[in-house]
This record gives structure tokens, C-alpha cells and sequence, in this order.
């Protein structure tokens, strides 16, 4: 069971990424908003209808707050990610936020006492890199398009350049999410898994709320809901995904469902290839490449 589950949040969670640069409309600057309101309410839906009234769990509504730095950073990096989104493909956004299992496994080596073999620190570095690599790229090809254009390089045009900061600090919040969610499960036993996840999901349903009133009583602008085609597609996957993660991570064949889950990045790169025509060149195909094979070190050796 724990292997089905692992493969359906990988597709779960690489299609989540595929509807997600879909609904992203560059044209409407609420476009982020609306896909984390979206995300929450399906969220919201599912705590309350799966766990609350399908598993009848009794949630303590204490942990909300007490697990709230957790939730805050989790949705924090999403939301980051959202609007990052606009500005850079899902082919290359995708394998540097996923590679946040480095942030968390070098906040556990400095701050729990958590011990990284050489090959782990081998990962790392071959992560972090990548990244670099990536993020002179992307400057490249920024300033070469520029050029073409006719466009004097100039600070107020370096949001392609830039844009890669966007899955950077993705990468960095929900690794600092992700450490402190070890923290409060693992190292502290603060709470059970079911009610973590409650609290995730029902502190992601009041920030949509929150965001939806500000939308509707101080922008004026109406969200149609229902016809958020994309984005509510990209909310009931990342659900999904979100679901059957707890299922497989928590089973006994967690060392090898890390790296498996890990590599859902390699579906958005395909997806983003397949049906958004993205056209990377191959040195962006090497250097991703190689952040996924630290990414798989790091989770083959996780513990």
C-alpha cells in the first residue's frame, strides 16, 4: 500500500504544479491570491469532511495555535511559490522547491544534533550549485532576450532574472516548515499526526477566508469560484497528494518513500514540456539532473 500511495502523490503532486503555472493569469494581479484561497477552501473541505465528519476525529482546537509557526510556513512558502509561478517555467521552479529536504537536513544537523554523512553533505552541495547554475542561466537568457529586444539592461527589468528567487525562498520556508514539523512530531512528540494535519489544513481554510474578505470588502473584485477551472484543479491534487503523502511517509518503508515521493518534480518537468511547451536547453536538463539525484541522496540516507 505505502507504494501506490507514493506513486499517486507523485502524480497528485506534479500535476498540482502543472495547473498551478496553468491558472497562474500574468494578466490579473490577484491571480497568487485567488490560487491560495482556492487551495485553502479544498483544504478546509477536506479536514473538516474526511477527518472531522468521515473519521470523526476530535479535534483539540488548541493545536491550532500550537502548531501554527508550522502552518505558517508551509503556507507562507506556497503562497511564495503561487506568484513566483508567473515568472519562471514550472520545469525549473519545481526541482529548486523541492529542494527544500536540503534546507531541513541542515537545520537538523546544526540545531538537533542531527549527524549528516559526507555523502549527504556531498548532496547538499551539489543542490545548492545547482541552484547557483540555474540562477546564472536564467540571468543569461534574460539578458540575451533584453538585447534582441533592443532593451537597455536596466534595474526596473530584472524581474526574469530575479524570478528565481521566487522557488529559492519556497525552498527555504518549507525547508524551515518541514524542520519544524520534525521538531513537534518526532524530536518533542507535541501532538498526533491527525491533529497536525487538521491544524495545517484548517489554519490554510482561515487564511483563505481572510483573503477572499479582503478581495470581495476592500479590492471590490469578485472570485468566480466556480469558474477557477485550473486553480481548483491544482488545489483538489495538491490535496490528493497531501493525503496519500501521510499514508505512505508514515509507513515502515519511510527511508525509501522520501527519495521516491522527492521525485514528483521530474513529472512537472515533464508535464511543463508536454503540455505547456517548455523548451529547456540541455545544460538545464544537466544541472536539474543533478539537484535530483542530491535531492535522492538526501532522502536514500534520510535518518
Amino acid at each position: 500500500m505505502w507504494f501506490a500511495s507514493a506513486l499517486i502523490t507523485i502524480l497528485a503532486w506534479g500535476t498540482a504544479d502543472l495547473f498551478y503555472k496553468k491558472g497562474n493569469n500574468i494578466k490579473d494581479p490577484h491571480s497568487a491570491m485567488k490560487t491560495t484561497i482556492m487551495v485553502g477552501l479544498v483544504m478546509g473541505v477536506h479536514a473538516i469532511g474526511y477527518y472531522g465528519i468521515y473519521e470523526g476525529v476530535q479535534y483539540d482546537w488548541h493545536n491550532l495555535l500550537l502548531y501554527l509557526p508550522v502552518s505558517g510556513m508551509y503556507i507562507l512558502s506556497m503562497a511564495i511559490g503561487y506568484f513566483g509561478l508567473r515568472y519562471i517555467e514550472v520545469s525549473i521552479s519545481s526541482p529548486i522547491s523541492n529542494s527544500s529536504g536540503a534546507v531541513t537536513a541542515l537545520l537538523g544537523f546544526l540545531f538537533l544534533g542531527n549527524s549528516l554523512k559526507s555523502l549527504q553533505f556531498v548532496a547538499i552541495t551539489l543542490i545548492l550549485v545547482g541552484i547557483l547554475l540555474l540562477s546564472i542561466f536564467e540571468k543569461e537568457a534574460d539578458d540575451l532576450e533584453l538585447k534582441k529586444e533592443g532593451v537597455k539592461i536596466d534595474a526596473k527589468y530584472r524581474v526574469g532574472a530575479v524570478a528565481i528567487l521566487f522557488p529559492i525562498l519556497y525552498m527555504v520556508i518549507d525547508g524551515l516548515g518541514t524542520f519544524l514539523d520534525s521538531y513537534y512530531l518526532e524530536y518533542k512528540n507535541i501532538m498526533p499526526e491527525d491533529q497536525a494535519n487538521m491544524s495545517y489544513e484548517l489554519t490554510f481554510l482561515i487564511v483563505a477566508l481572510v483573503l477572499w474578505a479582503y478581495l470581495a470588502f476592500v479590492k471590490k473584485e469578485r472570485f468566480a469560484l466556480f469558474h477557477e477551472r485550473d486553480k481548483g484543479l491544482a488545489a483538489i491534487f495538491e490535496t490528493l497528494g497531501q493525503f496519500f503523502y501521510i499514508g505512505a511517509i508514515s509507513s515502515k518503508e519511510a527511508v525509501i518513500t522520501a527519495p521516491l515521493i522527492s521525485s514528483y518534480a521530474i513529472v512537472s518537468v515533464i508535464l511543463g514540456r508536454i503540455f505547456l511547451k517548455e523548451r529547456l536547453k540541455a545544460k538545464h536538463y544537466i544541472v536539474i539532473a543533478a539537484i535530483m539525484i542530491g535531492i535522492a541522496i538526501l532522502g536514500f540516507y534520510d535518518g
